[in-house]
C-alpha cells in the first residue's frame, strides 16, 4: 500500500510471482480500502485457476506499526492514526493477514533474497525505500531490528534541516521531505509537497518515471530537481552508516532507475559527512523497482515468518 497507488501480486511459497504485479488507487479510507482490496484479491485468486489454496495475505504499509496487534498507530502519508486495519483486512479478504511497515518488508525481501539467511553470515545491511514517502528497515546480525515499540529506523522523519519544507508527518526538515517521490515532483514544479492548496491536474497525474524521462529528454530543469534528490539522499544515507556501520546499503524506488544521473550526487554528499574513511566506503546498491522488494517482503510476512523474528531488540 503506497499513498498513491496500492499492488498486489499473487507468489509461490517461495516468494516467486505467480503474474504480473496489478496497480490501482489507493483508497485513503480504511474501510473502503479493505473492502477494495478484499473484493480485488478474491478476483486475483479466481482468475488462476492453478491456486488450490491461498495460506494468507502480507501487507506492506508506509507507517509505523504495533507488532503485536498490527495496528497502524501512524501513517504519515495516508493520514492514519490508531487505524486497526488488520481486522478490517481480516474480515474483508476472509485469509490470514500479515501487516508490516514497507521499510521493514523490503529488508525482509531483501534477507530472503541473499539465500533466505537468518544468520550472522548475511551481516549487517540496511534497506532504504523512496516512493511517496521514505521507508527503512535495517538488519544486525541476520535479524530485522525493531526496537522497544516496533518503530527502530524511522529516520525519513529524522530533520536535515529545522527549518526545511514540511513534511507528512506534521513537522519540517524531515529527511522524507527532501527525498521522496512527492518532494522530488513538487521541486521540480516550484511547489511544496505539503500543502493545503491543491495540486493542478496535470501535475497529478505527472509521475517520477516522467520526471526522469524528460530529464534524459534534455530538461535541465529535470535534471537538476533529480539531482538534487540525489543529494539530500546521499545527506541522509550518511547519518544511517554512521549510526549501524552496515556492511551495504540498499536504496530501493522509482529513483533507482535515473541512479546513473545521480549516483555522483549521492556518493558526494554522502563522502563529505562519513567520519571515517571506511564509512565513507560503505557500498551503496540500487534495487531496481522492476523486483518489487516491498510486494517481496509482504510474501515472506506469510511464507517466511520466522524472518520478522524479532531477536535483535
Amino acid at each position: 500500500v503506497r499513498a498513491s497507488q496500492t499492488y498486489l501480486m499473487p507468489a509461490d511459497l517461495l516468494g516467486k510471482p505467480l503474474s504480473g504485479v496489478v496497480g490501482f488507487p489507493t483508497e485513503r479510507d480504511p474501510k473502503a480500502l479493505a473492502a477494495s482490496l478484499g473484493v480485488r484479491i478474491r478476483a486475483l485468486l479466481a482468475d488462476h485457476g492453478g491456486i488450490v489454496a491461498c495460506e494468507g495475505v502480507g501487507v506492506a504499509i508506509p507507517g509505523m506499526i504495533e507488532h503485536a496487534t498490527m495496528r497502524v498507530l501512524h501513517a504519515p502519508t495516508l493520514g492514519w492514526r490508531n487505524v486497526d486495519v488488520h481486522d478490517l483486512l481480516t474480515s474483508a479478504i476472509g485469509l490470514p493477514v500479515q501487516i508490516e511497515n514497507s521499510g521493514r518488508a523490503c529488508a525482509l525481501a531483501q534477507l530472503w533474497a541473499m539465500h533466505g539467511g537468518t544468520s550472522a553470515s548475511v551481516g549487517d545491511f540496511v534497506f532504504v525505500s523512496v516512493s511517496d514517502g521514505l521507508g527503512l528497515g535495517v538488519i544486525v546480525r541476520g535479524e530485522l531490528l525493531r526496537g522497544r515499540h516496533n518503530v527502530a529506523g524511522e529516520f525519513g522523519h529524522v530533520p536535515l534541516t529545522m527549518d526545511g519544507p514540511r513534511c507528512s508527518c506534521g513537522a519540517t526538515g524531515c529527511w522524507e521531505a527532501y527525498v521522496s517521490n512527492r518532494a522530488t515532483l513538487a521541486r521540480y514544479f516550484g511547489r511544496p509537497a505539503e500543502s493545503d492548496e491543491p495540486v493542478p491536474a496535470d501535475e497529478r497525474a505527472f509521475t517520477l518515471e516522467d520526471l526522469i524521462s524528460r530529464a534524459r529528454r534534455g530538461d535541465a530543469k529535470a535534471r537538476a530537481a533529480i539531482q538534487a534528490t540525489g543529494r539530500y539522499l546521499g545527506a541522509g544515507l550518511v547519518s544511517v552508516v554512521n549510526v549501524f556501520d552496515p556492511t551495504r546499503v540498499y536504496v530501493g524506488g522509482e529513483i533507482t532507475t535515473a541512479w546513473d544521473l545521480i549516483e555522483a550526487e549521492v556518493r558526494g554528499a554522502f563522502a563529505e559527512r562519513a567520519l571515517t574513511p571506511a564509512a565513507a566506503a560503505t557500498e551503496i546498491r540500487p534495487v531496481a523497482a522492476g523486483e518489487n522488494p516491498r510486494l517481496q517482503g509482504a510474501a515472506a510476512l506469510v511464507t517466511a515468518p520466522a524472518f520478522a523474528a524479532p531477536v535483535v531488540a
